[in-house]
């Protein structure tokens, strides 16, 4: 089997990759259109922010597993692998820390303004009077949306700067708040309403995408901190430069819409420019919150595991496209270990039109005997398992009801 690394990968991760029985192409210049080419003939794919399209795909007759080396997998057309049966896993929370980091990094930058500080003294002026005159994070409450891994290290470092933390996720609830020792709010914003300092870890869905739009912004106190570190179409970017320059809002991104690609240029309509009259401002970085040495050796050790659990114990951890089952009774077969005799329960089973969600099938040691679990939709009748209780080979048909899946 050919592993294909069509991104830059850790030295250490590939060097423990080619240790696999795999053999491995490191290929970390590829672009989309040239993946097309390449991919014939490969079994799993490794990518960071190269695009695998639905094209590239179906060109790949092969593959087995694609391998997302970080959290989002936006960048690869899951539909089109799970219509082939192909695995799609990523490597969450991996990155955490770093982004984390650099979550503080630019609180504090924003809050001292640091960048114009900077700046200045590289025009050679000594501004102090200016940029000595900052508010202070101390006892500011922070608002985290979104408490995944991400989330919880922003949640943890919060505490080491004195800021009580309130949080907004769809999954959290007021209780679990309470037992990770953060605020609860009820929606975004009401998360606004209560955070003088908002930081974004939201996924991008359809249900966020332009989340953090007017009612939000008002929502925020006047000259209140946005930090957004996820995904640049959370906000409403319209919005946010009307709140940068008519209620003081101080932002800081590291992430922008349509990012460029394959080029240094950059073009752009965001407001990165002087402080407004209002005091907004807006500061940017170039997409580097998970970009340090620490972050990119974690996500490829990871990536590293999800490939040998993968080709050594047929296991797919992070898997993304596996549907969960739904079956609500499950199929005990004890019988022989015998060629043939589970091909001819499962032929019954098709015969009474009963589709089978989960197979697992054990065998014994020593005894000649295995058993198999099916997990079904629907209770399969009487005479369909009198049918497979009429085979030599089979000892025992039982069936268990499912009521946590029912």
């Amino acid at each position: 089997m050919r592993l294909l690394i069509a991104d830059k990968l850790h030295p250490r991760a590939v060097e423990e990759l080619r240790a696999l029985p795999i053999s491995v192409d490191y290929e970390p210049d590829l672009t989309s259109e040239q993946l097309e080419a390449k991919i014939g003939g490969v079994g799993i794919l490794i990518v960071r922010s190269t695009e695998v399209t639905a094209s590239a795909i179906e060109a790949a007759r092969e593959l087995n597993l694609i391998v997302r080396a970080g959290a989002s997998y936006a960048t690869i057309d899951v539909r089109a692998a799970s219509r082939r049966g192909i695995y799609v896993a990523n490597c969450p929370g991996k990155n955490a820390a770093a982004v984390a980091e650099l979550v503080f990094g630019l609180m504090v930058a924003v809050d001292r303004r640091l960048v114009d500080a900077t700046l200045s003294l590289r025009n050679g002026q000594w501004l102090r009077k200016e940029y000595g005159n900052a508010e202070g994070l101390y006892g500011k409450t922070l608002g985290i949306a979104g408490m995944g891994a991400i989330g919880h290290e922003v949640a943890l470092r919060a505490r080491a700067f004195g800021m009580p933390v309130v949080a907004f996720s769809r999954s959290l609830t007021p209780a679990r708040a309470a037992d990770l020792g953060v605020g609860y709010a009820a929606s975004i914003e009401d998360l606004a309403r209560k955070s003088q300092v908002l930081s974004l870890h939201m996924a991008l869905t359809d249900r966020t995408r332009g989340i953090i739009g007017e009612r939000v912004f008002s929502a925020l106190p006047s000259r209140a901190i946005l930090i957004n570190t996820a995904r640049a179409d959370l906000i409403d970017h319209a919005a946010l430069a009307v709140a940068i320059r008519e209620r003081g809002l101080r932002a800081a991104i590291d992430v922008v819409p349509a990012e460029p690609r394959g080029t240094t240029a950059f073009a752009t309509e965001l407001p990165f420019v002087a402080a407004a009259a209002s005091g907004g401002f807006l500061y940017g970085t170039p997409h580097i919150a998970a970009s340090t040495d620490q972050a990119q050796l974690s996500v490829a050790s990871e990536a590293v595991r999800v490939i040998r659990r993968f080709l050594l114990e047929g296991d797919v951890p992070n898997v993304v496209n596996v549907l969960k089952s739904v079956a609500r009774f499950q199929i005990v077969v004890r019988m022989q270990d015998k060629i043939g005799t589970f091909a001819h329960v499962l032929n019954v089973i098709k015969r009474h039109g009963i589709n089978v969600e989960e197979v697992a099938n054990t065998v014994f040691e020593g005894g000649g005997a295995a058993c198999a679990k099916l997990r079904v939709l629907s209770r399969p009748a009487e005479s369909c398992l009198r049918e497979i209780r009429a085979f030599d080979e089979v000892l025992h048909v039982d069936v268990v009801a499912l009521p946590n899946l029912a």
